[in-house]
């Protein structure tokens, strides 16, 4: 089975302008559905528990069925146990990783722990702010030979990614131009429509 890295969030305006001057919040959600749609009947999704994503994915994830077994890897920080949402709940199982002295040294922990999980074999980057391009950085370092596909019409760290690494890593031009994401990840992840 397919492993699928996904990095995406939603932004928070308190963030650097560079993120929501370009953000598509309706192009975040619907991609976001668009691969867990896609990848769950077949591949594993990994993510991190970010509480604008979550819900999306578990939406998808109980209309097909699969909340569990080998298709979803969700982690989560134990810095956020005491407010962890109610979307983690519709997972069989999820991943707490270990809480450091600080929020940033905790989310890395759980960054790190998702990133060695397994052998990915690509990720996907939808939206974000600065978290999207450190865990951009860090697949790369895990992973250097797995594809990259920042979601460019996406906006935000994912069009940042995408403008920076291009070239260099001859990104497909529908990423930056697609909006039909099912076909996308389809062709993308050479995954199956079933």
């Amino acid at each position: 089975m397919r492993s699928i890295f996904l990095s995406a969030s939603i932004r928070n305006p308190a963030r650097h302008p560079r993120y929501h001057e370009t953000m598509d919040i309706i192009a975040i959600r619907d991609s976001v559905r668009a691969l867990a749609t896609v990848a769950l009947p077949s591949a594993c999704l990994f993510w991190g528990g970010h509480p604008s994503i979550t819900p999306l994915i578990r939406v998808v994830a109980e209309s097909v069925g699969i909340t569990g077994g080998p298709h979803v890897r969700l982690f989560q920080s134990a810095w956020f146990s005491d407010v962890l949402p109610d979307d983690n709940a519709a997972f069989e199982e999820y991943a707490l990783t270990e809480k450091g002295a600080t929020l940033d040294e905790s989310i890395s922990i759980m960054r790190r722990q998702i990133l060695g999980a397994a052998r990915f074999d690509a990720a996907v980057f939808i939206g974000g702010m600065e978290g999207i391009e450190v865990e951009f950085d860090l697949f790369r370092e895990y992973h250097p030979s797995a594809p990259v596909f920042p979601i460019a019409s996406t906006g935000a760290a994912a069009k940042l990614l995408y403008e920076r690494h291009a070239e260099a890593l001859d990104l497909p031009t529908e990423l930056e131009t697609s909006f039909t994401y099912p076909t996308l990840f389809r062709s993308l992840l050479a995954l199956s429509a079933s």
